[in-house]
């Protein structure tokens, strides 16, 4: 019976051939502009280290040589008055030379690996930029957060490309100084080294597409594996893992992953290895060929020793460095390939158009905001999450948004806050469409602070910060922020105050409890002088004695000014000035409170389901 073949853990990615191999050569100009902005003075002096060092093999192979013949013709003609000088100003220029060559690596060494960790830093910094720049909805797709994953993986180790590519030029000036000696004794050992050492290029340039293959393909499990570790050993997870005793199956799932990973790997580099021993063998086997030749000649006279030794030193380092050489190409025009990953990440732009002549944000909104038959929907999704809506909220109204999980309240206040553009209709800010005002300064008009809001690992006071960063040293106006969300009660109780760390990531890190999070979550809606407040289901941890005085409060903070608010709690949603009832996606009723239970709708029926619950 044939063997069920074990199916691989990665989707196969097509290799590139010998021509996209060349082709992606030209990703490194734009490599090196990269090396180059990081730090101009570290690359200039990598390049000059690396050219002084490529000289100095030759200068060592030649002086031995010469020392050797010195030695041999001194031995012929022991006579105590000969002069040793000559030979001794030999040796002290080899062991010069040998001390430079030591100084030399030492140099490129750290100039490498401060260059490496400067490049590390600044493409990092330079895809949290372009990050920055990217829509919502962006972030929402797995295809994406695939190519964002390729792209941190080119922030690390990068440079070790800059070196191969500088090592290249360097073993190539040093074979050109190996190779005019080699060519004068005998032209012919240049194509026995060819031959010897090309099937281990062909070979090393195979496997390192496999390679290529199995790293690419494996990028979506890899992101789940990284995923498997995270939840089987975290702090934000650690609660549920035991209450569900899920430690088993995330372990299980991890093994099965790490252990296919490993799978693949093994079997990878274990062909590797022996097609490598073989090549090795038929390298070696050139390079006896060729000493052997070099005896011979020596031995009929026609080769002093010190040649012998010079020409046997100068094959074995043009092998070696022949053998980096072609070997080096096929790794470099990979990292080139993978360099394409890192570049496709820049070349995503956002979807959503800035306006060439941007219009200031109306402060204060005179009329409010217009939905016009909007409609939207994620990508790759045939479903709309909201579709159909026209409606306005008026300047100084509060809006409350009512519906089931899944009805697109949240898409539609997203939507509001320019976070995404409608695929259909178009929505109106004082009878202008809202493309036309600067995106910055409409979100930093409209404050929103989401049902899945962030518990930053910082300070109280940076936590409250962020809703307004630039004023993150502004410390009256975050204690006023927390006086609103009556989270500045909580800050008097703790050790250290507004200081005081959140969290338990970091050291001395006390952590809150739901409802004191959102307090402080709350805060960040109040760090600016925002138009439009929006709450999207911040006070679910609260209790409906403090939930009802944050939105008392809410109330009066925002007198004169637009609001929208999400919750399922009815006692909270009937202080706004008007209701609207999303079913699927699309508005089903707009009113009062008072007049949408007289409609006897959508809203007075979940009215009614949820006051049965409190009799």
């Amino acid at each position: 019976m044939a063997r069920e073949k074990r199916p691989l853990l990665y989707n196969r990615v097509p290799q590139p051939t010998l021509k996209e191999k060349f082709a992606a050569l030209r990703n490194l100009p734009r490599f090196f502009a990269l090396v180059w902005q990081t730090n101009c003075w570290y690359t200039i002096i990598n390049a000059v280290l690396r050219i002084a060092k490529s000289a100095v093999p030759v200068a060592i192979l030649y002086i031995g040589k010469l020392i050797i013949d010195q030695v041999v013709l001194l031995a012929k003609t022991p006579d105590s008055n000969t002069d040793h000088t000559y030979l001794w100003q030999l040796v002290a220029a080899e062991f010069v030379l040998a001390i430079v060559s030591d100084a030399l690596s030492r140099a490129i060494s750290l100039v490498d690996g401060l260059l490496g960790d400067l490049f590390s830093n600044h493409t990092s910094v330079k895809i949290m930029e372009h990050a920055a720049t990217l829509d919502l909805d962006q972030f929402e797709d797995s295809a994406f957060y695939d190519k964002l994953e390729r792209a941190r993986q080119q922030t690390v180790g990068r440079t070790v490309l800059l070196s191969q590519v500088l090592t290249q030029v360097q073993d190539l000036i040093t074979m050109l100084f190996l190779a005019v000696g080699l060519m004068a004794f005998n032209p012919w050992l240049i194509l026995l080294l060819l031959i010897a050492i090309v099937p281990a290029f062909l070979g090393e340039s195979y496997f390192n597409d496999q390679s290529y293959a199995l790293t690419r393909g494996q990028t979506p499990q890899r992101r789940e594996l990284d995923y498997m570790r995270y939840l089987g050993a975290s702090d934000e997870t650690a609660k549920e893992v035991k209450l569900f005793d899920l430690s088993g199956f995330l372990i299980k799932r991890f093994k099965a992953l790490s252990q296919q990973f490993y799978a693949d790997n093994k079997s990878l580099s274990t062909r590797r290895a022996a097609w490598g021993s073989l090549f090795a063998i038929l390298g070696s086997m050139g390079y006896y060929a060729a000493y052997i030749i070099m005896i011979l000649k020596t031995v009929e006279g026609s080769l002093s020793i010190g040649d012998l030794t010079f020409l046997a030193g100068s094959f074995r380092q043009l092998r070696s460095l022949l053998e980096g050489i072609l070997s080096r190409f096929s790794t470099v025009s990979q990292g080139a390939i993978y360099l394409r990953d890192f570049f496709d990440f820049f070349e995503i732009k956002p979807k959503i158009k800035v306006s060439k002549t941007p219009l200031p944000f109306p402060n204060p909104i005179q009329k409010g905001f217009v939905f016009e038959n909007v409609g939207f929907r994620y990508a790759n999704s045939e479903q709309w999450a909201n579709r159909y809506l026209s409606f306005t909220l008026h300047a100084g109204e509060k809006l409350a948004l009512v519906g089931e999980n899944g009805a697109g309240k949240t898409t539609l206040v997203k939507l509001l806050a320019r976070l995404y553009d409608p695929e259909e209709g178009r929505i109106l800010l004082d009878d202008i469409d809202l493309k036309e005002y600067d995106i910055l300064q409409l979100r930093k008009h409209i404050g929103v602070i989401f049902q899945d809001y962030l518990r930053y690992q910082m300070s109280f006071a940076q936590n409250i910060a962020v809703g307004n960063i630039d004023e993150q040293n502004n410390r009256p106006l975050i204690i006023k922020a927390a006086e609103k969300s009556l989270a500045n009660l909580l800050a008097m109780k703790l050790p250290n105050q507004y200081d005081q760390a959140l969290g338990r990531r970091f050291n001395d890190g006390i952590e809150l409890s739901g409802g004191e999070w959102q307090k402080v979550a709350l805060a960040r809606a109040y760090m600016k002088e925002a138009e439009v407040l929006i709450l999207d289901e911040p006070t679910s941890a609260l209790d409906a004695r403090a939930e009802y005085e944050v939105f008392q409060r809410f109330a009066e903070l925002t007198k004169g000014k637009s609001a929208v608010l999400i919750s399922h709690r009815f006692s909270t949603v009937r202080m706004a000035d008007r209701i609207l009832v999303l079913e699927k996606g699309q508005l089903i009723e707009l009113g009062s409170h008072e007049q949408l239970l007289q409609q006897n709708g959508r809203y007075a029926e979940l009215f009614q389901l949820q006051a049965k619950g409190y009799r």
